[in-house]
């Protein structure tokens, strides 16, 4: 695989627009299938990963540690490993992802309604 040519225009372009635009902002952290549905799942509490997993059963393993681990480090969940043996891991929203609750409870609202046709045209 090529590297990225960090000076690229597109790089730039990318760049300007998380500088400069919010929504693509918010993409940029929780984009993609699994952020918002692992986001959802953790705004009810604190959750451990086979909770997490048998929530959201369709996730395969790869995923789910992967973007996990994307979370934390944007700084939406906190990963709490406890020093005993067995591991014993829970991952919780952080303050920046409590901040995201009411957006992602506002696209469960959106879906649902939508299911119930609420927005259809009649």
């Amino acid at each position: 695989m090529t590297a990225i040519k960090e000076s690229s225009t597109i790089q730039e372009n990318k760049q300007y627009a998380l500088d400069n635009c919010p929504v693509t902002y918010v993409m940029e952290k929780i984009g993609g299938y699994w952020k918002p549905i692992i986001l959802y799942h953790l705004s009810t509490g604190t959750k451990r990963y086979s909770e997490l997993k048998r929530e959201i059963p369709a996730i395969t393993e790869k995923m789910l540690i992967q973007h996990l681990k994307q979370l934390e480090t944007d700084g939406l969940v906190i990963r709490e490993a406890k020093p005993v043996v067995p591991p014993f891991v829970t991952y919780r929203l952080s303050n920046a992802g409590n901040g995201l609750v009411p957006v992602i409870h506002a696209m469960a609202t959106w879906a649902f309604q939508e299911k119930d046709g609420v927005f259809s045209k009649k």
